[in-house]
């Protein structure tokens, strides 16, 4: 694993993990997976998204 990611998946689990105030997602926060997408993919996933609830 590459020392960057390793550092920021110890930082991400420390502050999920910390008692005041954890890191996480909102109950309506809005998940885009974007594995296997390109940048535009994912550009257009959230405008839909966006347009969807306008």
């Amino acid at each position: 694993m590459a020392p960057l990611l390793k550092e920021i998946e110890e930082r991400d689990a420390r502050d999920m993990g910390r008692k005041n105030a954890p890191l996480k997602a909102a109950e309506d926060a809005y998940h885009v997976d974007t594995t296997g997408l390109s940048i535009e993919e994912v550009l257009k996933e959230v405008v839909n998204f966006i347009e969807r609830k306008s």
